[in-house]
């Protein structure tokens, strides 16, 4: 049994907190919100995250972050936007174990990938990143899934392959930090493409050339960024990619799905709340035009949502675009 403490108690950080509580290890939650931990521990159960979903008494949850001290492991479990301010509370805290990066996206000042973030607040952890094709509703009703965690220490690697890994969540080891990294941040802007799609009816054609040549431009950037080839056939990238782009249970896709039926970006944002492609799309974008990286899908979402482009040029403009080999 290990001592495990997750940070953040939304949805993702709560079905990952009830697995490893099935797996025997002493689990606490922690939120800096008091309203929310209070809620938490009066219905136990987020109602509007994973309805109907029973937080187990055995898991503690606190906005003491100081009872992370001691853990084996600590799970950054925020948003995106929030994982730096995260890794610097927590060291504050002595002995955290292996910190496990489950946030998806890109700091968005710098354009850092987040694990070069949390390095930076805390150099002396070995860090790693546990990413793959995973709703959260579906991993706290413990349908089979599948992840990777990836990190440069194979001990840290192992250690987190053995705590989550059970007869429902089988997951893999991998080197390539990099890659897994941006396969999960990169999916989400193709997701939110792929919803697009959606909300102007389009069909099932247009969806797979779509995530097909989405993930060809998420590995051309990858490579140019230092990850390999072979890790966006893999379960973080085009296994991400697929789940985030087709499934009801994605944010990113109900986003594009809003805005490819005329809802304002802002108003479906207010609707769908946390998007992280919306996010992850101004940064990949930046970092695109900076490494000289062709990245159209990526471009003209852009657009779409920074810049008003008309959601209905979007397909003229792909499709008309000079001819090239596959």
């Amino acid at each position: 049994m290990k001592k495990i403490t997750v940070l953040g108690a939304g949805g993702w950080g709560l079905a990952l907190a009830i697995t490893l509580d099935n797996n025997n290890h002493s689990v606490t939650v922690w939120s800096p919100f008091e309203d929310e931990v209070s809620t938490l521990l009066k219905h136990r159960e987020n109602q509007k995250l994973l309805k109907d979903v029973h937080i187990p008494e055995s898991i503690k949850i606190t906005t003491d972050i100081s009872l992370a001290e001691g853990s084996d492991i600590t799970v950054i479990a925020t948003p995106s936007f929030a994982v730096g301010e995260t890794a610097k509370k927590l060291a504050s805290v002595k002995n955290h174990g292996i910190v496990v990066n489950v946030a998806k996206g890109f700091q968005k000042e710098t354009g850092r990938r987040l694990s070069e973030v949390i390095k930076q607040e805390l150099p002396q952890s070995d860090v790693t990143v546990l990413s793959g094709p995973s709703h959260a509703e579906e991993v706290a009703r413990q349908v089979p899934t599948m992840l990777t965690v990836a990190g440069e220490n194979k001990n840290a690697l192992k250690t987190v392959q053995e705590a989550f890994s059970n007869e429902f969540l089988r997951v893999y080891t991998n080197s390539d930090i990099i890659g897994v990294e941006l396969g999960g941040a990169l999916k989400n802007i193709i997701a939110v493409a792929a919803g697009v799609c959606d909300g102007m009816g389009l069909g099932d054609n247009s969806k797979a050339a779509l995530i097909t040549r989405g993930l060809a431009e998420m590995t051309r950037l990858g490579k140019k960024m230092g990850a390999k080839t072979a890790t966006f056939s893999g379960l973080t990238g085009m296994g991400d990619l697929i789940v985030t782009c087709t499934s009801k249970h994605s944010r990113n896709n109900r986003f594009g799905n809003l805005v490819g039926s005329g809802t304002s970006v802002n108003e479906a944002l207010e609707t769908v709340g946390t998007v992280e492609g919306y996010f992850a799309c101004e940064t990949a974008y930046t970092l695109a035009k900076s490494l000289g990286v062709s990245m159209p899908i990526t471009e003209l979402c852009y657009q779409l949502l920074f810049e008003e482009y008309p959601a209905k040029d979007i397909i003229k403009t792909l499709m008309t675009r000079p001819f090239r080999e596959e």
